[in-house]
């Protein structure tokens, strides 16, 4: 469904979103694929110079030379370019450089994977020290685009904990807790937009090359924003902010999985053809419809609006000329079969809500055969399976008791959809 910010975003066409020093500084930690391939270019689009931080010295020093770097919009409508200018870097572990920037930034953002906030901490925290110090300094959001839920509390307190460190070794704290909670907000994402994986050599050539899909959605948490809200495109403030997270987990990245498993089992290389597969597609459609009335169920969203958003992801899934590869998407099946994730966690929400998970099974199953040679995950899946038993892998990678009607389901070898 195209949004105010895709049409500003494909407005700006092969023109530069032009930079001048006047304009407000975005940190953004992370110049990866969302880093650099939408958060930077969100930031362009709103008038904000962005200044990356990564540890990757081939995509920092490139950003530094250039001082800018081109975004490829694929599409059927063709490969359209945003020239993103006003870009700088720095290295992660300059310590002291990146202090400076978070100390006169407008906002943060982190896009560094979960993992990685450990090392975000010190940086940010040394900072946010600086800035807090001055009574006068405007409200800090950082914007957290991690793939977990509750990972804004997460790097909040990562920072609080470090503050409190410097403080123990002989640094004044800046400020009360209160007064931390009140002046820097943290504040959760959900990001939509697919990247690929560049290829090697592609990034061998140029480190700062990226293309992805149009798309340019960004729902954040309301209630962690604090001053005004900043003028962001695409930005859209929910509340309560949980409901998108888990309709991100239960409808894009469940009906995506169960794409990814079902295409590999048909022998499909890329997301479009197995959409053009039409048993995969009947299944990929029922698992939407599934979760979409286990979503309604539970967060309020209403049948058309969930409807669409169904409809919009399925249209999302076609584009051939994102290229985006069956095994990207399926890869690390254990994380994704894991109790809480995309596959089981979202079985388990339609059961709760009197929903029948036929289809969602259809793809857990599928996932559960996942046996690519070149993705260790699904080696040690299948030796899990093949040594200890498919009752093993259900307690151990799925989180699942043996009371669970979704444990009896898993075990007994029905045909639903898909011949699963």
């Amino acid at each position: 469904m195209p949004s105010a910010a895709d049409a500003t975003l494909r407005s700006s066409g092969a023109t530069s979103l032009r930079s001048t020093s006047r304009r407000p500084v975005a940190v953004q930690f992370g110049a990866g694929n969302i880093g650099r391939g939408f958060m930077g270019e969100l930031f362009a689009a709103s008038g904000y110079r962005t200044t990356f931080v990564d540890v990757d010295r081939a995509i920092v020093e490139a950003a530094q030379a250039r001082g800018s770097y081109e975004v490829h919009h694929v599409s059927a409508a063709g490969d359209q370019v945003v020239r993103i200018d006003g870009v700088s870097a720095i290295d992660a572990r300059d310590a002291g450089s990146v202090a400076e920037a978070v100390a006169g930034a407008a906002i943060a953002c982190t896009a560094v994977g979960v993992r990685a906030l450990q090392a975000v901490a010190p940086a940010l925290a040394a900072g946010l020290a600086r800035r807090l110090a001055r009574a006068d300094a405007a409200p800090l959001n950082v914007i957290t685009c991690e793939n977990l839920v509750g990972a804004g509390q997460v790097l909040r307190d990562l920072v609080w904990a470090e503050l409190e460190r410097r403080a123990a070794g002989g640094d004044p704290l800046p400020c009360t807790r209160e007064d931390f909670l009140d002046r820097v907000g943290f504040v959760e994402a959900v990001v939509s937009r697919m990247v690929p994986i560049v290829p090697e050599d592609v990034r061998r050539r140029d480190p700062l090359w990226i293309a992805c899909e149009p798309y340019a959605r960004l729902p954040v948490d309301r209630a962690a924003l604090r001053g005004p809200v900043p003028p962001i495109v695409g930005m859209e403030p929910v509340s309560p902010i949980l409901a998108y997270q888990r309709r991100k987990l239960a409808s894009h990245n469940m009906s995506h999985a169960v794409c990814a498993y079902l295409g590999y089992r048909a022998g499909h290389e890329f997301i479009w053809q197995a959409m053009d597969d039409a048993a995969v597609l009947a299944t990929v459609r029922g698992a939407t419809g599934e979760t979409g009335r286990a979503l309604s169920s539970r967060f309020g969203f209403t049948p058309e609006e969930q409807r669409a958003h169904e409809e919009d992801l399925l249209a999302r899934y076609r584009n051939r000329a994102l290229a985006d590869q069956v095994r990207r998407v399926a890869a690390d099946p254990l994380r994704k079969l894991g109790r809480e994730d995309r596959l089981v966690g979202s079985a388990r929400l339609c059961l709760e809500e009197g929903v029948g998970p036929v289809h969602v099974i259809a793809g857990i199953r599928a996932a559960l055969a996942y046996d690519c040679p070149d993705d260790p995950a699904a080696v040690r899946l299948q030796a899990m399976r093949r040594e200890r038993g498919l009752p093993y892998v259900l307690r151990e990678v799925c989180g699942l008791a043996p009371d669970e009607p979704l444990f009896a389901r898993l075990q007994v070898e029905d045909r639903g959809p898909c011949g699963s």
